[in-house]
């Protein structure tokens, strides 16, 4: 059993997960994620690691409330313990001293670029972090960004923080700023990393992406988190899951990410979710 350290609400939806997980904080590298259930029953939930601390020997994510496993995750609380826990998975981020690298970072993707931005700035590049949300009240962690990134910008949907509008705006942004990234990372929702892909593929700007597709074993056994980049089938799971986001196949990916919408978002007395509690 693994217990957890922290479970809170950081921003609606939105919760900071810590586990004591040591043999993780051993191994883990930024870009990797784990799997893990809420209890013997839950399904297996994959989660990009966020920060680790090894002396304390935990791991942090960040998760978004989504349906009937994620709303068992948020019932959570410091003290009680979680059977699974596997980790670290995947490939790690490349790091490299590029240059000038933009992180962008949306939803829970604020967590997981946060690990790749730190390491990118302790290998010696510039590094610019914008954040994008809907309102400020969704924006989290700038305070852990500040000390890495030569600037922190933010970019809100209702222009309640930073600039006002959408991923769109980037070329724009990017000139007002006087920022000439030689690489942009984006974590995020798949909308978030599809529009950007496709305004950094004008640019010219090799854009990395962090897949987030239904996922069971996490292991390449499965074959469920399959997509296509650069017409070959790859397992986000072990090859990833960073990719360049301009040879990823979105409308593909689109349609697989939202093959269970309907179970995920339906009310959980609908659902079937609410006997397991």
């Amino acid at each position: 059993m693994y217990r957890i350290v922290e479970r809170r609400m950081i921003v609606p939806n939105l919760h900071e997960f810590t586990v004591e997980a040591p043999q993780v904080t051993m191994a883990v590298r930024p870009g990797n994620f784990v799997i893990l259930r809420s209890d013997e029953t839950g399904e297996r939930v994959p989660l990009s690691v966020a920060d680790w601390d090894p002396e304390a020997g935990t791991v942090t994510s960040i998760f978004l409330q989504v349906g009937g496993s994620t709303a068992k995750l948020a019932r959570l609380k410091a003290g009680d313990s979680i059977p699974t826990y596997a980790g670290p998975l995947g490939k790690e981020a490349e790091i490299s001293n590029f240059g000038t690298v933009l992180c962008i970072g949306g939803c829970y993707g604020i967590g997981s670029v946060f690990p790749v931005a730190r390491a990118l700035h302790e290998a010696g590049n510039t590094v610019y972090t914008l954040l994008e949300a809907r309102s400020q009240y969704l924006l989290y962690w700038q305070e852990k960004f500040r000390p890495i990134s030569s600037r922190v910008i933010e970019l809100t949907r209702d222009g309640s923080a930073g600039y006002k509008g959408h991923i769109s705006r980037l070329p724009e942004i990017l000139t007002l700023e006087k920022i000439k990234p030689d690489r942009i990372i984006v974590n995020g929702c798949t909308f978030l990393m599809m529009r950007t892909s496709g305004v950094t593929k004008e640019l010219g700007v090799k854009t990395i992406v962090n897949m987030n597709p239904i996922m069971i074993d996490g292991t390449g056994m499965c074959g469920v988190c399959r997509l296509t980049v650069a017409g070959k089938t790859k397992f986000a799971c072990v090859d990833g899951p960073d990719f360049d986001g301009h040879e990823v196949d979105w409308e593909e990916f689109l349609k697989r990410r939202e093959t269970y919408n309907v179970e995920e978002v339906q009310p959980l007395r609908r659902s079937g979710c609410a006997s397991h509690y």
